[in-house]
């Protein structure tokens, strides 16, 4: 069995990740999810994984943001979007997608830590790939609304060249 990774443009390659996002998160279930309410920044980038058909089986997508930390300005690589088409989870394709994502960041140089947003039934996932959970206040902006506290999932960073485990992150724009 053969795969792709593919690091692509966010916007134009919605039409090949569309399919993978109305397969996993289908209206109804969308409905019932913490952060159904919420409006989020689209990627700039995407990792697409294809599996030997040519299908996109999983997905992250990347978002370069720049926050503040307790006021402190850093650079952060948002994580969002991560999908994998529910017939192919267990092959590790989400964790070559985060990888993808995160060796992208990393080759940058210019990100001192990764974010992304989870439920809490996700959290060990991420827990065993590195990912460790953010313990303070996050803020976003939210249409209508301004700049509001992000509770709808939790938070957690990975380690770039600094990650911050505490304090208040403003996220400076929509969350991701």
């Amino acid at each position: 069995m053969g795969i792709e990774i593919d690091v692509v443009n966010g916007a134009a390659s919605w039409p090949l990740a569309e399919p993978l996002f109305a397969a996993v998160y289908p209206p109804d279930v969308v409905a019932a999810l913490p952060w159904a309410h919420i409006t989020f920044a689209r990627p700039e980038l995407r990792v697409l994984i294809h599996d030997d058909g040519g299908d996109v089986v999983s997905h992250v997508g990347i978002v370069r943001r720049d926050v503040t930390w307790n006021g402190r300005p850093m650079r952060v690589g948002g994580i969002g979007g991560v999908a994998t088409r529910e017939d192919r989870r267990g092959r590790g394709y989400a964790s070559m997608a985060l990888d993808a994502a995160i060796q992208t960041l990393g080759d940058e140089g210019s990100i001192d830590f990764a974010m992304l947003f989870c439920e809490p039934r996700l959290a060990p996932f991420y827990a065993a790939r590195g990912w460790r959970p953010f313990d303070g206040d996050i803020q976003a902006e939210q249409p209508e609304q301004g700049r509001v506290p992000f509770t709808a999932t939790a938070p957690h960073v990975f380690k770039l060249r600094q990650a911050p485990l505490k304090g208040t992150i403003d996220l400076c724009g929509l969350p991701w």
